[in-house]
């Protein structure tokens, strides 16, 4: 049995892949979500999900790492992964661009990529997906922002661990309680067919070595035994229901853009957030002046179904008047943002408690 939590309509289908011009990210594909709890596993997930829509190529652009602030977090895993597998062979299954690799790599770490959609020059890097087939085996897995990706979660892992015959893992992935609790409603899209809470993914496996939260609570992590996996949960599961205000703070938004034309408005932050929060700021009625990224890759192009041109910080700081209004999609930048800008703008932290 499921329950229904959420349902949205017309979503990007890859909501980090830019466009060269308006018109062709106006007429990018959309799809829907029926956000479900299944009442038996008690995991999340979009009951409306086809994979099939989804094709990564290199107009998709998802990378964090320009920001000091998640290089810290960064900093943060590999001090996880080094306290549990230090000196040990690793593979980092999903390692897309291959930030996070190389950082280990310069660190000492004896690790192997694989990802289908690899675009660098690494020949330890395998541009295919994780089979046995591959015949590729380490002591410890690296999972970051991989799950949440994947249709059937739980038999994903269980491949792995098959073809890695057991083994540690670490595994990444949003905060589906940080989504609820800071009613980050523009947190939810399609490409992420599951939303895991810390009890998740402790009731996946047997033997738990660590767990917790990360970059200000917006990620869980753990590290498990893979080896100890549960295909079936073993326990009931409580149900799961939204705040009834979830999506409210949209209002607040389209009211601040509207009280006042003269000062201007932007949206910082091209990424996920940013492309839910500012196509629903349209259908509102309203549209900020400028959506800004420090990712040069996405800078003068255009985000899906919106159509909205992404500036970079010094364009759009050139263009915005004192005292516009800058509607920040993640509040871990929030100081940058203010040292980046001479603090000139008033700054709202769209997932903070005082903007709900």
């Amino acid at each position: 049995m499921r329950h229904e939590l959420y349902r949205a309509t017309g979503l990007p289908v890859l909501q980090n892949r830019t466009f060269a011009d308006a018109e062709s990210a106006r007429a990018s594909a959309s799809a829907d979500m029926l956000l479900v709890q299944d009442e038996r596993s008690g995991l999340v997930f979009n009951a409306a999900f086809d994979a099939d829509k989804l094709s990564y190529d290199a107009d998709y652009q998802n990378e964090q790492a320009h920001s000091g602030q998640f290089q810290k977090h960064l900093s943060d895993v590999e001090g996880i992964i080094a306290k549990h597998f230090k000196g040990q062979e690793l593979i980092e299954v999903g390692c897309g661009k291959g930030y996070f690799l190389e950082l280990l790599k310069g660190l000492g770490y004896s690790i192997t990529g694989i990802d289908p959609a690899y675009e660098g020059e690494n020949p330890e890097v395998i541009k295919a997906p994780f089979t046995r087939g591959l015949g590729l085996a380490a002591d410890a897995i690296v999972l970051r922002h991989v799950l949440e990706h994947i249709e059937d979660p739980v038999s994903f892992l269980a491949v792995i661990a098959e073809a890695n015959q057991g083994g540690q893992i670490y595994i990444e992935v949003p905060c589906l309680d940080w989504i609820l609790e800071h009613k980050a409603w523009f947190d939810l899209f399609y490409e992420h067919v599951n939303y895991f809470r810390l009890d998740d993914l402790r009731r996946m496996f047997g033997t738990v070595h660590e767990a917790g939260h990360l970059f200000g609570g917006q990620y869980l992590y753990i590290v498990a035994d893979l080896s100890t996996l549960r295909l079936i949960t073993e326990q009931p599961v409580p149900r799961l229901t939204l705040p009834e205000d979830f999506s409210a703070s949209l209002d607040r938004a389209v009211q601040i853009i509207r009280s006042a034309p003269a000062q201007g408005s932007a949206i910082w932050g091209a990424s996920s957030k940013g492309v839910i929060y500012s196509l629903y700021l349209q259908r509102a009625g309203v549209a900020v002046d400028r959506v800004v990224d420090i990712n040069p890759a996405k800078q003068g192009r255009y985000l899906p179904l919106s159509g909205a041109r992404v500036s970079s910080p010094q364009e759009a700081m050139d263009a915005l008047p004192e005292g516009a209004h800058l509607f920040v999609m993640n509040s871990n930048y929030l100081e940058e943002i203010k040292r980046m800008t001479g603090g000139r703008y008033v700054y709202h932290a769209v997932d903070s408690a005082s903007f709900q």
